[in-house]
């Protein structure tokens, strides 16, 4: 049984507003949302073990602070997908623009196209999995989690990295400051194809290699000055 929602009819306010008031056991645990127009903040603070197909396109901040929801996005979405994620699935089935999954937490974040530049900056324990390429700076001071890339990295690829994981399948010619390419551990290989088939994805795992942090950055060295 499904939920439907015209946001034509109720707003982006009177969806949320829905989604937040829903209580523990409640049977409402799927619902349509239609005519999404590209508007802003849809879906944004939901906190409950919900599933909600998004059928369009998203506008900035769709599904930001998500907590325990499966949400889908039957489109392209715009900045900040899934910003400071706490836990649950967000999946978008087209694009994404920059900042996806910015300061996440936690939880998975899956983009079945190309994500734009500055994805996963800051990330912070989320799981993010790109069918196909990711922009300029992307994982820029990434402190926890795992970023897996099915296509290239745009420059300065994990520009300032902490302790985040950074797994790419194709061309990574141009890292940030203090990120360097790593030996994948069997703990790490056996990560990465479970992250790749929770998103649906078939590649094998041969075919990425391994980026993180030279730990370098981690204290002031006088030595090291020209890289801050």
């Amino acid at each position: 049984m499904w939920v439907d929602v015209d946001l034509e009819a109720v707003g982006v306010r009177g969806l949320n507003e829905r989604l937040h008031a829903i209580s523990a056991g409640t049977t409402d645990a799927r619902w349509r949302i239609r005519n999404p127009h590209g508007l802003h903040n849809i879906a944004v603070g939901a906190d409950s073990p919900v599933s909600l197909l998004i059928e369009g396109h998203v506008g900035y901040y769709c599904a930001g602070m998500n907590k325990l929801a499966n949400i889908t996005v039957a489109g392209h979405a715009g900045v900040g997908l899934a910003e400071n994620m706490m836990s649950g699935v967000v999946r978008v089935q087209g694009n994404a623009s920059s900042s996806a999954g910015a300061t996440g937490r936690g939880g998975m974040l899956v983009i079945e196209g190309d994500a734009s530049s500055r994805c996963g900056i800051s990330m912070k324990g989320i799981d993010i999995v790109v069918g196909g390429s990711v922009g300029h700076m992307s994982a820029f001071m990434a402190q926890a989690g795992r970023l897996v890339v099915c296509g290239d990295a745009g420059p300065g690829l994990g520009d300032s990295i902490y302790e985040a994981e950074i797994f790419v399948r194709g061309s990574a010619d141009d890292l940030g400051a203090d990120c360097v390419a790593k030996e994948m551990s069997r703990e790490q290989r056996e990560g990465l194809v479970g992250l790749l088939q929770r998103a649906g994805f078939d590649h094998n795992p041969s075919d990425f290699r391994l980026y993180g942090s030279a730990r370098n950055l981690y204290n002031f060295h006088i030595d090291n000055a020209a890289s801050y």
